[in-house]
């Protein structure tokens, strides 16, 4: 009798945990498919909110809704549909994928970005600016070579894999060397540039949701949703990999193959959000710090979590950017760095605490 009230504030305590971080979660979905067709309303078109989505809708089973002129249905397919839907799913990508680095390197700080994979992106857009690479299109172009070239640092650590073991410090030296190699190889190519061609490679490099074209985005759709279903499932081993290599392997997890496609998925998923958009950063740093002060860091939670937090950080970001100071628009790299580093800092002053990753 003792024993069953003893358990029972606890289990209780445990129901109710596991309710707020499903409450949380189920929030920030709503939320962010909310922001979607917000976001489309935006702009100088008069496009009503339960407009935006009957006409997507009708994209995907035409006849649903019908009866919308062919300016708005033209203006939500084909200009502010195509940006938004991309920045919830490249958002998506990035927010999940730094919470699984974050996890694996057992590093707050580290994100795909920091095994190289923007920076190499961005000198194989470089490259394809700088030579004028031609394919179907220039965009084409560059954004096949901006993808093959960020798939070095994939290659990279499952080489180094193969040879010594994939620890996190392994992966956190071969990142910083690539990026490194990377970043001043694209300085180089700039500086022998012309102004127009090193101008449009610092702006690639940025990050922007201007060149988005409706064709795109069901390629990141695509990797958005094959990742976030490979993050989830291995989303137990991930929790039991945070008690230590030793106990995980007593557990069953098989540790070296968790590290390995948990990276993996992680940059190859970025690798195709950055090669559409380019180096969109902070998304992937700040949305797992959030979550985690407000439902702890399981990952069976902290995943699903921080992705609908980074569409949600994404898309305000670039309404900011392209209505603060219209007409001219603004790169959404630089304005999600402005609107998270001073939310990062304030919301880790109010709790007074560190993140356990």
């Amino acid at each position: 009798m003792a024993d069953k009230m003893g358990t029972a504030p606890f289990r209780s305590g445990v129901e109710a945990m596991m309710r707020h971080r499903f409450l949380v979660t189920a929030f920030l979905f709503l939320v962010a498919v909310a922001c979607v067709g917000l976001m489309i309303t935006i702009g100088s078109a008069n496009i009503g909110f339960f407009e935006a989505y009957g006409i997507l809708i009708d994209q995907l089973f035409p006849g649903t809704f019908g009866g919308y002129t062919d300016s708005h249905i033209n203006i939500v397919t084909n200009i502010r549909g195509p940006r938004v839907l991309m920045g919830f799913f490249v958002g998506m990508i990035l927010a999940i994928g730094g919470c699984i680095i974050q996890s694996i390197l057992r590093n707050s700080l580290a994100t795909p970005y920091t095994l190289g994979v923007s920076s190499s992106a961005c000198f194989g857009a470089a490259v394809a600016i700088a030579f004028g690479l031609k394919l179907s299109s220039s965009t084409m172009a560059i954004i096949v070579s901006a993808f093959l070239f960020s798939l070095i640092p994939i290659g990279t650590i499952l080489l180094a894999a193969q040879r010594r073991g994939i620890t996190p410090i392994t992966m956190v030296l071969c990142g910083v060397a690539i990026s490194q190699i990377f970043g001043a190889c694209n300085t180089i190519l700039q500086y022998f540039s012309a102004d127009d061609t090193a101008k449009e490679i610092v702006f690639w490099s940025v990050g922007s949701l201007n060149n988005v074209s409706p064709w795109m985005v069901p390629y990141v759709a695509v990797a958005a949703l094959a990742f976030a279903l490979v993050a989830f499932y291995l989303s137990r081993d991930l929790n039991i990999l945070k008690m230590g290599d030793d106990t995980a392997q007593a557990l069953g997890v098989n540790v070296s193959a968790v590290r390995t496609v948990g990276v993996v998925a992680s940059c190859v998923a970025t690798a195709v959000a950055v090669s559409f958009t380019g180096a969109i950063g902070f998304i992937c740093l700040i949305s797992p710090h959030v979550c985690r002060l407000f439902i702890g860091s399981d990952l069976k939670y902290l995943i699903p979590a921080s992705g609908f937090l980074g569409c949600i950080l994404l898309l305000v970001s670039d309404t900011v950017g392209r209505t603060v100071i219209a007409p001219t628009i603004l790169p959404v790299g630089a304005v999600t760095a402005l609107i998270g580093g001073p939310l990062l800092v304030y919301l880790l002053m109010r709790r007074r605490a560190d993140i356990a990753v």
